[in-house]
């Protein structure tokens, strides 16, 4: 058996935008539609751009011709286009950026836009329409992209008049970047982006309806600090959200402090070092069996930047019993640190709801919390640890790897320095649970919307963000086939983007929960793949394979030494199962732990 281990202009004091009082400027006069775009491009500081033309798009990517203001990288499809947008921002803070053509152009960036609305990544995408004359009448690769979006955007608009340009486009960064951020989208008809302007207009943001609360009350965070003290057996449940705020380090702080255990959400890896004493890891469905125990036990629950997931609380009505018992007797209960309102008491009721900045809320909370040893907090946490750390059965038969082998033994070779993207799937489960995260935004993967292909794609964006960096997907065949042609892009740009392919011939995630609840019916589970060593090399970039773990050392060295993108096809056991599982809709107590004797 082996175990392991931006800035927001034009806000007001209350934090409603609002339009400046200046003069309208003349400095778009003469100017295209597409040509302001691009000098608005210039304005938000854009490095990087992704997308593919088109007919309806057409003056806007001629203004961007030869541009010296950012490098725009071709995708080999849209929808890849916005998870390397995805995978830029969250690798990089800024908001990713999309250009594409109207009809299937638009609609092919639908699915990250809607992974970007259920993971709080700031995306803006920008798509060609039918000119405003033709809106309404089935025109050629006419779409309301629009109305499609409109559920999974923070914000969209269509822009009718050219005069318009540049206050929505600054709007739509605004709107991105702050609260909590998400995708927004920019309709951008034939003929708007083709007439010249020939007047001054206002270009400050004027979103009247659009309120950013940056700090709670000094009275909610008083009885939080006062709860927090008083706590036998806190833990701290934090999420990506204390990442996108830039809050780890005062985390981090308030967890030494107040001596409290940490554990982290799927998306929240790398908020807090998995190194650190206080450190109880990933909880949820295939979260470590000591952070559920913990969240089961604990009389206080003290969440930063995350949302109460289903994945998380299992059963809501039964989740986290003794904070509730704890609440009933005024002695714990829940605190919830949120920028996002409608999500305090959405899916689990709290004791205190302190909406607003993370980062701004814990530093004014820092100060007031008070030392606790907690030994038998700890003793207890610690005992479960040593008893049911991620662990699985090693395999000394010559072919197919233990999957989990492979990712220890890059995170052995990594130090757990590299940034991680994923596909979704048991893989994901995998490299979530053997690699070891200690830094933010060194883990990229879909997390609410759970979208197969985001790692290939993902993973390039995020080498562009952070070139210093060693990037690795970790990816199952199922996932790697259904963008794998991005790979194609990584060469032509020379991005050295590397995937790992833990390849079981199967939709891995599926086919346990057929062992488990479907009596081993493999209903078109099993994948026929293709020779993804000669696939890897016809897409100009180097294939390496390796099936025995005596190899694993050697291949997986060549593979990290390779200057160029690179994929590994790591064939691996495919009836492994990930442990724990935590069965949809169950309690802690219906953990299935897996039989590692």
């Amino acid at each position: 058996m082996t175990t392991r281990k931006n800035p927001t202009p034009n806000l007001n004091a209350s934090g409603m935008s609002s339009a400046s009082s200046g003069k309208p400027t003349e400095k778009y006069i003469g100017l295209t539609g597409a040509q302001i775009f691009h000098e608005l491009m210039h304005e938000h500081g854009v490095e990087h751009m992704f997308g593919y033309p088109g007919g309806a798009i057409l003056p806007v990517f001629d203004a961007i011709h030869e541009s010296k203001y950012f490098k725009f990288i071709l995708n080999r499809h849209e929808q890849g286009a916005g998870h390397m947008a995805e995978g830029y921002a969250r690798a990089s803070g800024k908001p990713g950026i999309v250009l594409v053509t109207s009809g299937p152009g638009a609609t092919n960036t639908v699915t990250p836009i809607a992974d970007a609305y259920m993971d709080g990544t700031p995306l803006i995408v920008f798509t060609g329409q039918v000119a405003t004359g033709a809106i309404g009448t089935d025109a050629f690769q006419e779409a309301d992209v629009t109305g499609i979006t409109r559920p999974c955007t923070k914000w969209n608009v269509l822009i009718k008049d050219v005069r318009d340009i540049p206050r929505r486009i600054n709007e739509a960064f605004h709107i991105a970047t702050t609260g909590r951020p998400g995708p927004v989208l920019v309709d951008l008809p034939k003929d708007v982006t083709a007439t010249v302007l020939k007047e001054a207009v206002h270009a400050d943001i004027h979103l009247p309806g659009y309120n950013v609360r940056e700090l709670g009350t000094s009275s909610e965070i008083a009885r939080a600090a006062e709860l927090i003290n008083r706590a036998k057996r806190p833990v701290f449940y934090v999420g990506q959200g204390v990442i996108l705020a830039g809050a780890t380090d005062l985390l981090r702080a308030c967890a030494k402090r107040a001596n409290i255990p940490v554990t982290t959400t799927l998306q929240g890896l790398g908020a807090f070092d998995e190194t650190d004493a206080r450190s109880i890891h990933m909880l949820g469905m295939h979260g470590s069996a000591y952070a559920n125990w913990a969240m089961r036990d604990a009389d206080l629950v003290i969440a930063v930047g995350a949302r109460f997931d289903d994945r998380v609380t299992g059963n809501p009505a039964k989740f986290a019993p003794a904070a509730r018992q704890a609440e009933r007797e005024g002695r714990g209960g829940f605190i919830h640190f949120d920028i996002a309102p409608e999500q305090i008491n959405k899916a689990v009721p709290v004791t205190i709801g302190v909406e607003g900045d993370a980062r701004k809320n814990l530093e004014l909370l820092l100060p007031m919390l008070e030392s606790s040893p907690r030994k038998e907090w700890f003793e207890r946490l610690h005992t479960w640890m040593k008893e049911t750390p991620f662990r699985y059965k090693d395999d000394t038969r010559e072919f197919h790897m233990k999957p989990q082998a492979v990712v220890e033994e890059l995170d052995n070779q990594t130090d757990g320095e590299a940034i991680i993207t994923t596909g979704v799937g048991q893989h994901q489960m995998w490299a979530a649970q053997f690699y070891t995260f200690k830094h933010p935004r060194h883990w990229i993967t879909s997390g609410g919307l759970g979208t197969m292909g985001y790692g290939v794609p993902a993973s390039i964006g995020a080498k562009l963000a952070r070139p210093d960096k060693h990037v690795i997907n970790i990816d199952g065949d199922g996932s790697f086939c259904m963008t794998c042609m991005e790979m194609v892009t990584a060469a032509q740009y020379g991005i050295a983007a590397k995937t790992i392919i833990l390849n079981n011939d199967f939709q891995g995630m599926v086919k346990q929960w057929q062992d488990k609840f479907y009596e081993g019916r493999y209903s078109h589970t099993e994948m026929h793949n293709p020779n993804f060593v000669a696939l890897t090399d016809a897409m100009n970039c180097k294939g390496f394979r390796c099936s025995k773990k005596a190899d694993l050392p050697k291949v997986m060295a060549d593979f990290l030494a390779h200057d160029g993108p690179a994929v590994l096809d790591a064939l691996v056991e495919k009836h492994e199962h990930v442990y724990p599982m935590l069965p949809a809709g169950k309690t802690v107590d219906d953990m299935i732990l897996g039989d590692f004797k």
